[in-house]
């Protein structure tokens, strides 16, 4: 009983601890941020009330229903009502109470500025998607880059301890034969320096890695105490990340996100400019309306069956016809249409801009392609002549200065090996966020 008494606290441990702890290769993350970011959430929300917008737009043109009770009563009267006879014609004049409920239906038959805004409700809906889309694309940049930055540091601490571990065994070797009073104290000072500086990088490093996960842990909207494990390798990453065919492959410019939202900007702005010249137009409306009418010399009396009520049905349209507003409209439509030339100079702008971007970026990830080859060549050539520096280190034929060199020469070009792989997930993530291509 005993020994089933800790196997189930074990197990119960081991659930919470799992429950506590969240892995993630790349995809997953953005495929988790694309799903759970609020932001995300919010552009969602933005489209179901644009859709909302649309049909609110729309019931303008439908039929209108409205009800109403009007209720008067005479506070004073030309003359004294009670002194007349119940048939006498004037108490219908000057009832002392009067209760009217009505029901009108009102049709729209013309209106300029309701035509627009149907033709407004397919750019009213494009605007909000093409919100989310850079919201999309915005985020999933953003979480690649803080994946990538964390999987920086945790692949540099990996390093850092493994170079750590093997200056430690150096000194240790150096040290006894500097004991033997085989080598001078210089050479293990210049170990004890090169590992100092290790030692000091790798707390730093193990600081940013911190930083770095808490970083990603907003993007995911995940809460700062549970523990994210990062599954992917650099390594991985680069063969997946090198793609010569996004380089050589055209793509419209116009699927751009900025591109769309300076066209929505040119449509939205045109439509206003018909919608002020549409209000030159007149407004033709129908309705029908139907109303009892009760008078009564006592209120309650309206609620018993011996009420009685006069029916009316009355129906007609009404015209409304704009002849003169003091130049007002004039100066409104002006106003519009040059708003329309500004936005229309505006997305000729973007699109020169964004050709240049698309050729820069281009520019940048192949440039880090080839930064990448090159750094994966120093980085052989640099333990090459790290281990070479060792060996004659040992047989003594070079210095410890000498050593030393070889191995922060060695450390940097693992850096720089790190940081092109780097470079080149998030150069691929900037051009396929500017082509609009999911990653």
């Amino acid at each position: 009983m005993k020994l089933k008494l800790i196997l189930a606290l074990l197990s119960s441990f081991a659930m919470f601890s799992q429950g506590d702890t969240q892995n993630f290769s790349l995809k997953e993350a953005v495929k988790y941020v694309l799903e759970n970011n609020r932001n995300i959430k919010n552009a969602d929300l933005n489209i179901l009330a644009a859709k909302q917008q649309v049909w609110e737009t729309t019931a303008l043109g439908l039929p209108q229903i409205n009800g109403a009770i009007d209720y008067s009563t005479y506070i004073k009267t030309p003359f004294d009502t009670s002194m007349l006879d119940a048939d006498d014609p004037f108490l219908f004049l000057f009832p002392k109470h009067n209760l009217t409920p009505s029901l009108t239906l009102r049709q729209l038959l013309f209106d300029g500025g309701y035509i627009v805004g149907l033709q407004s409700n397919k750019v009213f809906l494009e605007i909000s998607q093409n919100a989310k889309d850079k919201t999309f694309n915005d985020i999933e940049t953003s979480v690649i880059s803080a994946y990538n930055n964390a999987l920086l540091t945790k692949e540099s601490i990996e390093i850092m301890k493994n170079n750590i571990h093997v200056l430690k065994t150096n000194l240790e070797e150096t040290t006894k034969i500097f004991e033997n009073g085989l080598t001078e104290e210089e050479d293990v000072e210049q170990l004890q320096l090169t590992l100092s500086g290790l030692e000091i990088n790798l707390k730093n490093l193990e600081t940013l890695h911190d930083i770095s996960k808490g970083y990603l842990k907003v993007l995911l909207g995940i809460r700062s105490d549970t523990t994210i494990e990062l599954t992917d390798t650099l390594e991985a990453l680069i063969l997946e990340n090198i793609s010569l065919n996004l380089i050589e492959e055209e793509h419209p410019i116009t699927n751009n996100i900025d591109f769309r939202i300076a066209a929505n900007q040119v449509e939205s702005k045109r439509l206003e400019y018909k919608l002020e010249k549409s209000n030159q137009l007149p407004k033709l409306t129908a309705f029908v309306t139907s109303n009892y009418l009760g008078y009564s010399d006592r209120f309650s009396r309206f609620f018993k069956k011996e009420q009685d009520w006069l029916f009316t049905t009355v129906g007609g349209v009404s015209l409304n016809i704009p002849l003169f507003s003091s130049f007002g409209g004039k100066a409104k439509r002006q106003k519009a249409k040059i708003e329309w030339d500004i936005a229309k100079n505006n997305l000729i702008t973007t699109e020169t801009q964004l050709e240049v971007e698309f050729k820069k970026a281009k520019n940048e990830y192949t440039l880090a392609i080839d930064t990448y080859a090159n750094k994966q060549k120093n980085l052989a050539l640099a333990e090459k002549i790290e281990r070479k520096n060792t060996t004659k280190y040992k047989e003594g034929i070079a210095s410890s200065f000498d050593l030393r060199q070889a191995q922060m020469q060695l450390y940097s070009s693992q850096q720089e090996y790190l940081q092109a792989i780097i470079d080149v997930i998030n150069k691929k993530a900037a051009l396929k966020n500017l082509l609009n291509i999911p990653n």
